[in-house]
């Protein structure tokens, strides 16, 4: 009874070892690794020493709001067409989430079929010539999410991570076409003396994006935990790929202020990675505001918009923002949800319009 599946996993794993091995022969086959540069304020490629501006799209779920991990192994070609489309408006990041769940199937071996995709997307984007920033423990569907994983203490919780990322980072470590490894989006540290039920955050659309790090603060410092969680993982992906950047993905509340705080300090955790990354949406009449919470996050390493949109405000405010963030920032990278400027022109649908506001503007406005 078990046999198919045993070949279905061998098969898998040939598929993996050959997708890397085509990935790691591609290293010098035109595109350069990515680096930051010596004065510390953005990127540079490593060969050419050319400057890199992070310029792109979060391909985090299509036009029907599923996730990548849902369509991935049935149209295959539709993945293709998507980078195509987002190479053609003028991007050369895609900023792709992994959920935990598809990819380990118990806390330490990972699933092989699952990785053979991850390597096909590589050398999908090695051939595309766009950058990968690779988002990874999301639990984005809590119904995806297994019972096992939560129901890990933070020690083994912490642990089933880290093994994630051994897995990806091995898988990328032969490609240029790896920008950065994001350890998680959207991670809040519990309070000191906190107890908590749920390791996820609370739904936004559906989807649950922001998660607890750990139930328990157990008296430590909030920062000192998320430090702590961040070195463990960075840890983990270096011991794999000592030459791909790693970051993390920030709330853009993540400032020792008073009101909500994530306790993901940037002070705090920037020894910890190659760069900072903040999710930062402008407000209608608040574009100061926002400038002030991004200036906040410069404390001597490359600050990257990994998340930003006109979805609280006017595309004309969002302008201003991205033009007065210029100074401050080192990348920026919207949305792309696999429906073109032409497909939404020819719809009716409001959001539709809307989509297609930000991609004109997208395709206008490079850094």
């Amino acid at each position: 009874m078990h046999r198919p599946r045993l070949r279905l996993s061998c098969l898998a794993a040939v598929l993996l070892a050959l997708l890397v091995s085509c990935a790691t022969r591609s290293r010098d086959a035109g595109m350069e690794s990515i680096r930051v540069s010596f004065n510390g304020a953005g990127f540079v490629l490593e060969r050419s020493g050319r400057a890199f501006v992070p310029w792109g799209f979060n391909y985090d779920h299509d036009e029907t709001g599923r996730l990548l991990e849902d369509y991935w192994s049935a149209e295959w070609p539709k993945v293709e067409e998507d980078f195509r489309e987002m190479k053609q408006l003028g991007a050369n990041v895609v900023r792709v989430h992994l959920q935990f769940g598809r990819f380990m199937v118990s806390e330490s071996p990972p699933n092989t079929n699952a990785l053979a995709h991850f390597a096909r997307l590589v050398h999908l984007a090695e051939h595309a010539g766009l950058y990968l920033d690779v988002t990874g423990l999301g639990c984005y569907h809590k119904q995806d999410v297994p019972a096992w994983y939560d129901e890990l203490d933070e020690q083994r919780r912490w642990s089933a991570q880290a093994n994630f990322w051994r897995a990806i980072a091995r898988v990328g470590r032969g490609s240029p076409a790896i920008f950065c490894y994001d350890l998680m989006n959207e991670p809040v540290a519990p309070h000191k003396d906190g107890v908590g039920k749920e390791w996820l955050g609370p739904p936004f659309g559906g989807k649950y994006f922001v998660q607890w790090i750990s139930r328990e603060g157990q008296g430590r410092e909030r920062s000192e935990i998320a430090r702590a969680w961040i070195r463990q993982l960075a840890t983990a992906i270096r011991a794999e790929d000592s030459s791909h950047l790693v970051t993390v993905g920030l709330v853009d509340w993540s400032l020792p202020r008073p009101g909500l705080d994530s306790a993901f300090h940037p002070a705090v955790i920037a020894p910890e990675l190659d760069f900072l990354s903040v999710h930062l949406y402008p407000e209608k009449d608040k574009v100061n505001e926002a400038i002030d919470r991004l200036h906040a996050f410069n404390v001597g390493k490359p600050v990257v918009i990994e998340e930003t949109f006109p979805l609280k405000c006017s595309v004309i405010e969002f302008n201003e923002f991205f033009q007065r963030s210029k100074p401050h920032a080192a990348g920026w990278i919207g949305f792309y949800w696999g429906r073109t400027p032409e497909e939404c022109r020819r719809s009716k649908e409001m959001a539709d319009a809307f989509m297609l506001g930000w991609l004109e503007w997208f395709q206008k406005a490079k850094p």
